[in-house]
């Protein structure tokens, strides 16, 4: 699956979107991609976990287990997983960081592949990827639907992304003139309890 066919399906789902936004880290962007209206409807979602899994069936070396950082990145993880026939868990917050609940846990040496959904400034595939090295699995890479850092997000481990998409982000103080006659809507889920 190439770019314009990732950006297809988000855009089939309403999922791209332009306006005025208030991203998690705080900066501003006049393009925002929900993954949840895409996720919201299965056939999309599966073909998408498809695409990743192909992706990641190129790797020299093969997972045991794909992990996902939750919530956002659950179902696409999943349907990756299901589509390499390898198990499937996902990290949580708990005490504000990444970690495995629920009894998912990692062998010492387990080579993981962590799917991300949409990676802007990585932080949550970064944390996904500690918990993962914490509890003693071994991180190929990051694998996930779109980098709209333009490949600027520091992982520690490969950033495998179907897409790239490089949208200018802003400081709250320093909006171009279309952002400032727009009134902004912040849809991200960051920092939700």
């Amino acid at each position: 699956m190439n770019k314009d066919e990732v950006l297809r399906i988000f855009e089939e789902c309403g999922a791209l979107l332009k306006g005025h936004f208030i991203l998690s880290s705080g900066r501003h962007a006049d393009t925002y991609l929900n993954k949840a209206l895409v996720s919201r409807y299965p056939e999309p979602t599966e073909r998408l976990g498809r695409a990743l899994a192909e992706m990641i069936g190129g790797l020299k070396e093969k997972p045991s287990a794909v992990v996902a950082p939750a919530m956002g990145a659950i179902l696409f993880g999943y349907e990756t997983a299901r589509a390499m026939d390898l198990p499937f868990m996902y990290t949580e917050r708990e005490g504000g960081e990444f970690t495995f609940r629920r009894g998912f846990g990692l062998d010492k040496g387990q080579k993981v592949i962590v799917v991300e959904d949409i990676v802007s400034t990585g932080l949550s595939a970064r944390e996904c990827v500690e918990a993962c090295q914490k509890a003693g699995g071994e991180v190929l890479g990051v694998a996930c639907l779109i980098d709209r850092s333009g490949g600027k997000a520091e992982l520690g481990v490969p950033l495998l992304p179907l897409a790239e998409l490089d949208i200018a982000t802003y400081a709250p103080d320093d909006l171009p003139k279309h952002l400032k006659d727009t009134p902004a809507v912040k849809p991200g889920s960051r920092g939700l309890a």
